[in-house]
């Protein structure tokens, strides 16, 4: 292979990667949504060989996951697993500001792209537009990432970013947005950061994961009832037709009714 062919190759890998990025993002990819390498060559009339390198690249950042016979699948990221993104990334955070001047490098050049990145963020959140946020949002932290020292703890951050995104896009375009989901303290960050006041980094920190855990709670909980009431429901009908078994005249449901529970 020639060197043009490997970095012409590379890219439409990236490009593939990026343009599939941001249709899970976007919603437009759901959760358990299944394709094949097949599929996405056939959607965007390219080859196998860089849409496979772009799954399996997407797969590695943990939004895809892989089956040998099934193809490839959105990841559905759970509560659970959404708690524990907040809490891994306020570790990591914390520790990078206990010691900041070992750990942290403010470049007072990239500030000013961060705050306008930071009052994009806020300004879509404040109007709804959760497309625009999301892009903004993820620019922010992948910016504000640039100033820690050890890329790879950067890298993990931003995956961690991403992954909380495609948990919270389909439950924020059902359930709508507002101050209880939404954080708006991008800029107050900033000001910290820019002004050297770690105390005040880490208020702003505590208060932004914070927010994230009360909302993992509250989805929490509404599972929980969700669950309670779906087993009423379902005691109540037992109760009024009588169990099915050896005589009963109500016959077992079959997998395919839409009321049936796997």
């Amino acid at each position: 292979m020639s060197p043009s062919a490997g970095v012409t190759r590379n890219t439409l890998r990236q490009q593939i990667a990026d343009a599939l990025r941001d249709e899970v993002l976007a919603g437009r990819l759901p959760p358990g949504r299944e394709f094949t390498v097949k599929q996405i060559a056939e959607q965007y009339g390219v080859s196998a060989t860089p849409v496979r390198e772009a799954l399996f690249d997407l797969s590695a950042q943990g939004l895809l996951a892989s089956d040998q016979h099934r193809g490839f699948q959105v990841r559905e990221f759970t509560v659970a697993d959404y708690r524990a993104m907040a809490e891994a990334r306020a570790l990591v955070v914390e520790g990078l500001f206990r010691d900041p001047a070992e750990r942290v490098a403010v470049r007072p050049e990239g500030l000013a792209s961060i705050r306008r990145r930071a009052a994009e963020a806020v300004r879509a959140a404040k109007g709804g537009d959760l497309d625009v946020l999301i892009g903004y949002d993820l620019r922010f932290w992948r910016e504000l990432g640039q100033f820690v020292l050890n890329p790879y703890i950067a890298d993990f951050l931003t995956r961690l970013r991403v992954q909380a995104w495609v948990f919270a896009v389909h439950r924020l375009r059902r359930d709508g947005m507002d101050e209880n989901v939404l954080w708006f303290g991008h800029e107050e960050l900033v000001e910290a950061i820019a002004r050297g006041d770690h105390e005040q980094v880490h208020a702003e920190m505590r208060s932004y994961y914070g927010h994230a855990l009360a909302w993992a709670d509250r989805l929490e909980a509404r599972e929980v009832e969700g669950n309670a009431e779906g087993n009423a429901e379902g005691n109540a009908g037992v109760r009024a037709h009588g169990p099915s078994g050896p005589g009963s005249a109500m016959p077992p449901v079959p997998p395919e009714s839409p009321g049936h529970c796997a």
